[in-house]
């Protein structure tokens, strides 16, 4: 089976590093997000990597040209177009597809058990499941009524609602509903996808974080440098 990861956004919101080097090569420790993402699947027996490029496309794939003599991994980086939205980039990888595959954004970390969720997805024959998330809440809620508070809650993610974490399984007909150019996957393709009962729900109580700002970037290295980093299944 293979990967295919969204890595062409401009990554805005945290700009202090990705006016230098595209969002998924933004360092966590001593190696780029997106390494520890194709890592992270490699450890579930998967090898194959279709990296969707775009903004700073060269920087990703200068830093794959010394993995070609990698063995284990199979890893393209196809330039899919700097103003390109998720949907037109899947379109634009179609050719290196041929079967049921993997598909992620290349700035979200997670626990979730990858062979469960590719068992959960055949086992209820959808065409895309994508796992479900609560995320880490960064503030607490207050409750008021007039200029009075009323309750102050502290920060609970067992009261977040449910958000799409990516860590996607696809069947290849997936192509047959992005005929349109520059489609936007999530709320074009997805949202057409539910109304149509062919998208699953993978719930995954556990950890999921996502790079969006610096301080994001910041927790992550703080998980990795202290040895506690929930996605890190292997030894070194």
């Amino acid at each position: 089976m293979k990967v295919v990861i969204f890595a062409g956004g401009l990554g805005t919101r945290i700009s202090e590093e990705t006016d230098y080097v595209p969002k998924p090569m933004v360092k966590i420790g001593k190696q780029p997000i997106l390494w520890h993402i194709i890592k992270y699947y490699s450890m579930f027996g998967i090898s194959e990597f279709i990296i969707c490029g775009g903004y700073k496309v060269n920087i990703i794939k200068d830093y794959f040209k010394k993995f070609k003599k990698n063995k284990i991994w199979n890893i393209k980086v196809i330039n899919t177009g700097n103003g390109s939205n998720t949907g037109e980039r899947l379109r634009r990888v179609k050719k290196h597809i041929n079967g049921t595959f993997c598909l992620t954004y290349g700035d979200g970390l997670s626990n979730v058990d990858i062979n469960k969720l590719i068992k959960f997805h055949k086992k209820n024959k959808s065409l895309v499941t994508l796992t479900t998330v609560k995320p880490t809440p960064h503030f607490g809620k207050i409750i008021f009524k007039g200029n009075k508070v009323t309750k102050f809650v502290e920060k609970d993610q067992k009261k977040e609602n449910w958000i799409n974490g990516g860590f996607f399984v696809c069947e290849k007909k997936i192509f047959n509903y992005l005929n349109k150019e520059n489609t936007i996957f999530e709320s074009n393709t997805l949202n057409f996808l539910a109304k149509k009962k062919k998208l699953s729900a993978y719930k995954h109580n556990d950890f999921w974080y996502c790079m969006d700002t610096l301080r994001d970037k910041r927790h992550l290295n703080s998980l990795w440098l202290s040895k506690k980093a929930p996605w890190k299944i292997w030894d070194e």
